[in-house]
């Protein structure tokens, strides 16, 4: 049996990773520094908190579950305390990219972070249906990627990853910076910002007389089917009045340079704000 020491296992995250782990092959030690953390693992898991140095003994992986903004701290007290060979899963990229993790070239660096349920799925479970983030009953793909270390590391390290993602569909193998691409990149400065605008857009047609429940429905029904076009979940085409639409939203929206957030000095900003 693997032994896993997680911590911050006592937050949010590491209380679903947590749960994930438990009956899995892995034997698993919770480290969290807050008494009221430490209650939450008593009283989900049935087990007592351990110190560091105790988790740490003879512990094959250490997952920081901790957020971005203390990866960097964490990691500067505890990694040079681990054992040549360790392997260090940390959940989001961009600390890792950022350069808060030290210098150790006898350890691995693992780092992995969940795709998330897709809004295109076949689920049919309502419990599974209700997970939008993952991890509990609803199918996901992840990413991962080796930073350091031998190759041999990888395949313990995406076992890992599979069980507190669990269940898993695709895990695809990508590189750091490319993680970094996807998250901040991609999926919150690209995504979420243009999300937040349609909520944006849906308060702004409200308060011009739309009733609320009548433009939300009509504003998620409308994303259903056009993010079915667009992404190729479904064979269509836009009418010519919605693609003239959105030339006009383009011009009108979008800065003409905005996939400069994508250059890597943009993506090493983004990063360095978060972290």
């Amino acid at each position: 049996m693997t032994t896993v020491a997680l911590f911050g296992a006592g937050g949010k995250m590491g209380m679903r990773l947590g749960r994930n782990l438990a009956g899995s092959r892995f034997q698993t030690r919770h480290v969290e520094v807050s008494p009221a953390g430490q209650q939450r693992v008593k009283d989900a898991h049935g087990v007592d908190c351990v110190p560091a140095e105790e988790a740490i003994t003879g512990a094959e992986v250490v997952i920081l579950a901790v957020p971005d903004t203390h990866v960097g701290a964490v990691a500067k007290d505890l990694l040079p305390k681990l054992a040549a060979g360790s392997i260090v899963v940390i959940l989001d990229a961009a600390a890792p990219h950022a350069g808060h993790l030290p210098e150790r070239a006898d350890i691995t660096y693992f780092i992995t972070h969940p795709c998330h349920p897709p809004i295109f799925n076949d689920e049919t479970d309502p419990a599974a249906k209700a997970d939008h983030f993952g991890g509990i009953a609803a199918k996901q793909h992840i990413v991962n990627a080796l930073m350091q270390g031998p190759e041999e590391h990888y395949a313990l390290g995406e076992e890992v990853a599979r069980t507190i993602w669990a269940p898993v569909m695709r895990s695809h193998r990508v590189t750091v910076e490319q993680i970094a691409i996807l998250e901040p990149g991609l999926s919150e400065t690209v995504c979420a910002t243009l999300l937040d605008a349609m909520r944006e857009a849906m308060e702004e047609a409200i308060a011009r007389g739309v009733p609320r429940e009548a433009a939300r429905d009509f504003l998620l029904g409308h994303m259903n089917i056009l993010a079915a076009v667009t992404f190729g979940e479904v064979q269509g085409v836009f009418s010519d009045a919605c693609n003239k639409a959105i030339v006009f939203g383009k011009d009108t929206i979008l800065k003409p340079d905005w996939k400069r957030l994508f250059e890597p000095e943009e993506i090493r900003a983004s990063v360095r704000r978060i972290t």
